[in-house]
């Protein structure tokens, strides 16, 4: 009897380590971003720093029309669309936080980008800049246009 290869046969090793390449990097993933919420949401005395689904977000706005939404996507991504009566300061400017400063420190303000990472950013220098009722929209403007209860 000779030796014989099965050339039905795959070799899975390839796939399945990236299956586990994958794996690793979405729960690290997890794990970094509930680590950074449980600081970058804690609360504060007298300061309010919370993260909103799309619902709950749709509601707050709804229960709170004099908020300020502030959209910290670029010109062009918001030009294709933005959360109502959104005032767009990309992260990326360099004036941010001179343009950010025309904003009132003490109304409560709605911060947002894409999907979520620039928006963080954003309330971490909110924060640092003294605002005191910060609302953060979680998954961002992505979650918000797919989410059919945000809608009108």
């Amino acid at each position: 009897t000779r030796n014989r290869t099965d050339h039905r046969s795959m070799n899975w090793t390839p796939l399945v380590i990236i299956a586990l390449a994958i794996l690793v990097i979405v729960v690290s993933w997890y794990f970094f971003e509930g680590s950074w919420d449980r600081r970058l949401f804690s609360t504060e005395a007298g300061k309010v720093c919370q993260n909103f689904n799309a619902v709950e977000a749709a509601a707050f706005l709804r229960d709170h029309p004099g908020t300020q939404v502030l959209d910290v996507r670029s010109e062009g991504e918001h030009a294709g669309g933005a959360l109502p009566g959104a005032v767009n300061v990309s992260l990326g400017d360099a004036a941010f936080e001179t343009k950010i400063g025309g904003l009132d420190r003490k109304r409560p303000v709605l911060v947002y980008c894409a999907g979520g990472f620039r928006s963080r950013k954003a309330v971490e220098r909110l924060k640092a800049m003294g605002f005191e009722n910060i609302r953060h929209l979680h998954r961002g403007y992505m979650s918000w246009k797919s989410d059919q209860n945000t809608q009108p």
